[in-house]
């Protein structure tokens, strides 16, 4: 089994060094003079080089398997016109010692091909050049040019069925590379094959016009330098240049029909004889062929014993098809015993793996919206967020996979994230969403609802009211771009549910590129891959972004001598990588809009934590609701005016407090002291903490009963 590669590998360093000494010998066979026998080997070698690249051409399934072809057909081409100056040379010189003294392949072409009527090889040669120069050079440089501009043409269309397919879930990344490989490998073949069919046309030109100098020169030579007579000097010299041009022109020939094959071929999993013996295999055609046959035979002025055996011979093909095509439905048929009836004990993997932990999945009606025929405009969206998600999240955003569900209503459309669904709503793709602004100088009429992504109010009016919303002071978006920012938003919610081990590897990979030395550092200290992922979750959770990767491995590496937990690694850090915390929440130049506790609050919050350590949900119940209610006081005036801050507390009560704040309030950060930097200037903007009396009384009672019990 080693031994296919090793070929390969030998076959790869012997054509490469193969190249640069046929380059050299294409150069010596124009310049330095070769014996007659050098010449005739080189001609049953060009012969032999023509037939294998016309076998290759022929056996390909689509141009893109013979992508060589172009710089092969310049290559052959060279080497031809090479032999033709060697020829050329030997010819003029030698000519005057007889038909013999060019070699023995340009003698037999100039004898036994034409007869040894130079007269009429001359008429062959002009066929043969008319042939190829007239139907088969010009046809297929036509079909290039069309090609190649049709090709070019339709290059963006199919980079974006590549992109709508990747984000459909129907490609994975590495197929959609090697997609996208192809279609440019496709784009620069077609470009190439219009400028390589002028080599072939400037070819079959050279050997009209080497003929003739081989002619006028070969008489001039022979009747005044070597005393011959004209009819002497025109039967040598004239037999010499029709047999060298045409053992050049019939490899020149061979190469056009290369040429004209390539360039005419469509797609397909056969080769081109296998395509055509496909599509005439069907009995109907011969049939009808036979039948026109068998009338035209019976007109009385017809050759009868011609025709007649023509049209059985068509019978005969059509009956064994029709036949065969029979004996191949029943074999198939005895091959598939049922169709397999679906065995219900069987499952596969397709039946409980959706394939992408992103869908999104659209109830009939919103079909138009990924409809490729209509623009797709949601899948451009969905390639456009991803792209900006991963570049702002610090990973690789798996593919989306968008799925119609007849269950689901019409206009309905579910997102789904790792199997939960983390959003649903209605969007109508004939309509715009006009998405009131708070600063309204007129209504608008429509039908109204709440923004899907955010909650604000909002109207579904006609598109012809668009400009009259937008005039009124709405906000107007399209179904698409509603759909996508919902989408963009529950991704970056559950951005955690789509890091795993995997993703985490890859950090390190790129780290190790990059930071060999920190890499290195980062997995002895202590951190198996498993951790360093859960680290890596527990960050995304709060939408901490890890595009940083390299200081958080710094933060890891300088915590590594100490013995934490897991919640307590998560807090080291953080502390440790707070300027690209707090970055996220606020510009550099900005001043940090920070809602505090007053000290009797966080107190009271410090003593729940301590009281019971290392709990998820250490705050009572009643306490924990009094808090919410507050900082929902506090910031929900903030939220309203889109106004960027974060809440600050103590690190001992920080990560139990975010996690409560998190379910009522996901957008807002919540960050301790220690990870403000010293430079960085803070704006108190609220105070939590105006019902303390009341809050502390029932806190202390609370936390009394529960050591009682």
């Amino acid at each position: 089994m080693s031994g296919g590669p090793k070929i390969v590998q030998i076959g790869r360093a012997a054509g490469a060094a193969a190249l640069p000494a046929g380059m050299l010998i294409l150069v010596a066979l124009m310049v330095i003079p070769v014996s007659p026998t050098i010449l005739d080997i080189s001609f049953v070698l060009n012969i032999m080089v023509s037939l294998l690249i016309l076998m290759v051409a022929l056996q390909a399934s689509k141009p893109l398997d013979f992508s060589a072809f172009p710089t092969v057909l310049l290559l052959a081409t060279l080497f031809r016109l090479a032999l033709n100056v060697a020829s050329t040379r030997v010819v003029l010189v030698h000519g005057h010692e007889g038909t013999h003294a060019a070699g023995h392949v340009i003698e037999a072409f100039g004898k036994v091909l034409i007869g040894g009527d130079y007269v009429v090889g001359l008429f062959v040669f002009v066929v043969l050049m008319i042939i190829n120069l007239v139907v088969i050079t010009k046809g297929a440089g036509r079909v290039s040019e069309v090609s190649a501009r049709f090709t070019l043409d339709a290059l963006p269309g199919k980079q974006m069925a590549i992109d709508a397919d990747l984000n459909a879930g129907i490609l994975t990344p590495d197929e959609a590379k090697a997609r996208r490989q192809e279609v440019a490998t496709e784009a620069d073949f077609y470009g190439s094959m219009d400028g390589a069919s002028k080599f072939v046309k400037g070819d079959a030109i050279a050997g009209l016009l080497i003929l003739f100098v081989n002619i006028i020169g070969g008489l001039i030579l022979g009747v005044f330098s070597h005393g011959l007579s004209f009819s002497e000097a025109g039967s040598t010299y004239v037999t010499l240049a029709i047999g060298d041009a045409l053992v050049a022109q019939i490899p020149a020939l061979l190469l056009s029909i290369a040429a004209a094959a390539i360039v005419t071929r469509v797609n397909s999993p056969f080769n081109l004889s296998g395509q055509i013996g496909s599509q005439f295999a069907s009995p109907a055609i011969w049939m009808a062929v036979g039948g026109i046959l068998f009338v035209l035979g019976l007109v009385p002025a017809m050759p009868q014993m011609l025709i007649l055996p023509a049209a059985a011979l068509a019978f005969a093909v059509g009956w064994q098809l029709k036949r065969s095509a029979a004996a191949a439905a029943i074999a198939a048929t005895d091959s598939e015993p049922g169709a397999p009836a679906a065995d219900p004990s069987r499952i596969e993997w397709a039946d409980v793996s959706e394939g992408s932990p992103c869908q999104l999945e659209i109830g009939y009606a919103l079909v138009s919206l990924v409809d490729e025929r209509k623009g797709a405009p949601l899948m451009g969206r969905i390639t456009g967020i991803r792209r900006q998600l991963s570049k702002e999240l610090g990973f690789v955003i798996p593919p989306v996979k968008v799925a119609d569900d007849l269950s689901l209503p019409g206009n309905v459309y579910r997102i789904s994230i790792a199997g939960v669904v983390v959003g649903e709503d209605e969007v109508f793709p004939h309509e715009m969403l006009a998405l009131d602004s708070g600063d309204l100088v007129t209504q608008v009429a429509g039908r109204p609802c709440k923004d899907p992504t955010f909650g604000l109010d909002a109207l579904w009016i006609p598109r012809a009211s668009q400009n009259d919303a937008i005039a009124a002071g709405y906000t107007v978006v399209d179904p698409a771009t509603v759909v996508a920012t919902h989408l963009n938003n529950s991704i970056v919610g559950s951005a955690w549910e789509l890091f795993g081990i995997d993703d985490a590897q890859a950090l390190i990979d790129h780290l190790k590129a990059q930071y060999p030395q920190l890499a290195a550092s980062l997995t002895p200290a202590g951190y198996a891959l498993p951790r360093v992922a859960a680290l890596c979750k527990a960050l995304l959770v709060e939408r901490v972004p890890l595009r940083d990767f390299r200081k958080i491995a710094e933060a890891m590496v300088a915590v590594s001598g100490q013995q934490l937990g897991d919640a307590e690694l998560v807090e080291a850090v953080r502390q440790r990588i707070g300027a690209l915390i707090v970055q996220t929440i606020v510009p550099s130049r900005m001043p940090l809009p920070v809602v505090t506790f007053s000290p009797e609050v966080e107190m009271l919050l410090n003593q729940a934590v301590r009281a019971n350590p290392g709990a998820e949900w250490p705050f009572e119940h009643g306490m924990a609701m009094k808090i919410v209610e507050q900082i929902g006081q506090a910031v929900e005036p903030l939220l309203l005016s889109t106004r960027s801050f974060a809440l600050v507390a103590s690190p001992i009560c920080r990560s139990a407090l975010s996690r409560l704040v998190r379910a009522t309030f996901p957008d807002v950060a919540v960050i301790s002291y220690l990870e403000i930097p010293a430079t960085k200037a803070t704006e108190i903007v609220a105070t939590i903490g105006a019902d303390v009396p009341r809050l502390a009384a029932a806190d202390a009672g609370q936390m009394e009963d529960h050591h009682e019990n």
